[in-house]
């Protein structure tokens, strides 16, 4: 049976990059994904192309493409990523300029372009999550963006793409569409498009099967994390699948990874609605065969949705913050205090602006800040803790006003107070609604260096 190799290079925009050069080196791939597109990131992705249309795509793209094309392309291994976010036409574009200065003639780059649907939103008559209209955010209306799937990846493969850059489309779609590709999968088999899926599905956040977000010493040990290998899928042409890693690398893959990866950010095991298929998990069997050697099989789907999600990023308010530490003796007591002037000060500032006290946050950071003040009322005093303060407001004007109050505490405030520091940043929030898929196109633009 025929099969081929898939392995996850990122699960976030942030995400480690040796990983995916140790994938593309050893990893004996015919595909590398880079996932790099979570909700926010697009919004705030289309606040920089607002201020400079050339950008708009992930600030990494420059650094994971110079650390693996050269290898990518020695290795004959296909790249498919998200980073194009809000700007994939200028990701291409990029991408191509890379390869030229690498040295690297004949790379094949397609943009896929269609996830932008802010015009039809704008336009039309249509209610977010919370059931309000969309009409109400007005100019803070930031983006909209449909999750696409993965036919028009696959159509950018044959076309002979070598990388294929996209915007908004769903995390499984990278790995399902190379999978339709070379299988030759039918758009409407569900049952393979199930199954490929949960292959997505469990790469999409790269080292959290490998051992990433799972370790905790003494219960999940995990060796090696500090040099953790990316997984990487054998598929084979009936969609089963085995998760591994490069070998040597750290982390580990088991049963128990492979879990908790299954479960996560999932609402229905039995109809996990995506662009491509609804899929069923429900059955999924999961089976060590050696070591870092999992078996994954059993998935399933049914007839896809025929509405698709669409994303959207606003400008919600801004948050202004500030923190300052308190040590030694009476660490508490100083801290405690310091909260106390500040929720006074906010109180007295509200006649010159308005709202600044309505929505506050107090943090005790080594005391209360995780679990609150009920679960750590009956813990020990802390000999060190840090105040923080967060309150949202109107106008970053404002919101500067909070951090400032908290650096005041140095000389207005209890004695011994450390290391203030301050920050104003506008919100940037998402809701979500659904749009019918036939009012969403896409278009696959080929570029080559």
């Amino acid at each position: 049976m025929k099969q081929i190799r898939i392995g996850a290079g990122a699960g976030y925009s942030g995400d480690r990059i040796d990983p995916a050069v140790e994938l593309a080196a050893k990893g004996d791939l015919d595909y590398l994904i880079f996932e790099c597109l979570a909700e926010r990131t697009i919004a705030v992705a289309q606040q920089s192309k607002m201020k400079n249309p050339a950008l708009g795509y992930d600030p990494l793209l420059d650094d994971r493409m110079v650390a693996v094309l050269r290898l990518c392309k020695e290795n004959g291994v296909r790249i498919l990523t998200n980073m194009g976010a809000a700007n994939p036409l200028a990701a291409a574009a990029r991408i191509v300029e890379i390869a030229r200065e690498l040295g690297l003639a004949g790379l094949k780059v397609a943009a896929v372009s269609g996830d932008d649907v802010l015009d039809r939103i704008v336009d039309g008559n249509y209610l977010d999550d919370t059931g309000a209209a969309v009409s109400r955010l007005g100019n803070k209306l930031l983006s909209a963006n449909a999750y696409l799937g993965a036919q028009p990846l696959a159509e950018a493969l044959a076309q002979g793409a070598d990388i294929v850059v996209t915007g908004r489309v769903a995390d499984p779609a990278l790995v399902l569409a190379p999978l339709i590709h070379e299988f030759g999968w039918a758009m409407d088999d569900w049952h393979r498009l199930g199954q490929g899926t949960l292959v997505g599905h469990l790469l999409e956040c790269a080292g959290q099967i490998t051992g990433g977000y799972f370790a905790d010493p003494g219960y999940k040990d995990v060796a090696g994390l500090a040099r953790l290998g990316f997984p990487l899928a054998e598929v084979a042409e009936d969609g089963s699948a085995v998760i591994t890693k490069v070998a040597g690398s750290g982390g580990q893959v088991t049963a128990a990874t492979c879990k908790e990866q299954l479960l996560y950010e999932i609402h229905d095991p039995a109809a996990y609605l995506t662009p491509d298929v609804v899929a069923d998990f429900s059955q999924v069997r999961i089976e060590e065969i050696a070591p870092d050697r999992v078996r994954i099989s059993g998935a399933s789907g049914h007839a896809r949705p025929q509405t698709l999600k669409v994303s959207l990023g606003y400008i919600d308010s801004y948050i202004g913050e500030g923190q300052i530490s308190y040590a030694g003796p009476g660490a508490l007591a100083r801290a405690q205090l310091a909260q106390d002037i500040i929720a006074q000060r906010l109180q007295m500032m509200a006649v010159e602006i308005p709202g600044i006290a309505d929505e506050v946050r107090y943090d005790l950071i080594g005391l209360n800040s995780i679990h609150g003040s009920a679960l750590s009322s009956h813990g020990a005093e802390p000999y060190e803790v840090r105040l923080r303060v967060s309150a949202r407001a109107d106008t970053l004007q404002a919101a500067r006003r909070i951090g400032d109050e908290v650096e005041a505490l140095y000389t207005c405030g209890p004695a011994g107070g450390g290391g203030a520091s301050k920050s104003a940043r506008d919100v940037v929030a998402v809701l979500s609604t659904y749009l019918p898929r036939q009012q969403v196109g896409t278009s696959i633009q080929m570029l080559e260096a």
